[in-house]
């Protein structure tokens, strides 16, 4: 009976902690523009903003490398990324391991769920270009570094 008692109250405290970590869940998004290219292994990298419904915002790097059956050129410029279990929004940055579908003349489509442990991301998007196939592969999330494109900007020669 002791037996039945601790497990019945291990459950309830269970139960009772899972609407706390729901609490603290932020809702992030992402907004970002991707072009790429496939025959036979598919690169695209573009960049993003993500947004959390705490206020915090962090401009990214994408970055997406794969193989499959898959030939084409795409660009997306109005795609949108949505996170699932995110803390903190550093928990978005890494890489996430990804399996999608696309397919489009002129006018493309894409739409790819990728997972990182815990983290999921649920990525739309249409676009141009035309492009056919399934591709697997990795799709990195990290920051922009905006240090760099300044140190590029500067010139040894001007000073």
């Amino acid at each position: 009976m002791r037996t039945i008692v601790s497990a019945v109250a291990m459950l309830a405290l269970l139960v009772l902690m899972l609407p706390a970590q729901a609490a603290n869940e932020l809702d992030c998004k992402m907004t970002f523009s991707l072009a790429g290219w496939s025959a036979f292994y598919k690169t695209a990298s573009g960049t993003g903003t993500v947004s959390c419904s705490n206020g915090q915002m962090l401009d990214v790097a994408i970055d997406a490398k794969g193989g499959g059956i898959t030939f084409g050129k795409s660009e997306i410029n109005d795609g949108l990324g949505k996170f699932s279990a995110v803390t903190d929004i550093e928990q978005v940055l890494g890489s996430y391991a990804s399996a999608g579908a696309h397919a489009g003349a002129v006018n493309s489509a894409e739409a790819q769920a990728l997972t990182k442990g815990p983290v999921s991301l649920a990525l739309s998007g249409k676009g141009q270009g035309w492009d056919l196939g399934v591709a697997f592969g990795k799709f990195t999330i990290s920051r922009r570094d905006e240090k760099k494109g300044d140190e590029e900007k500067d010139d040894p020669g001007d000073e």
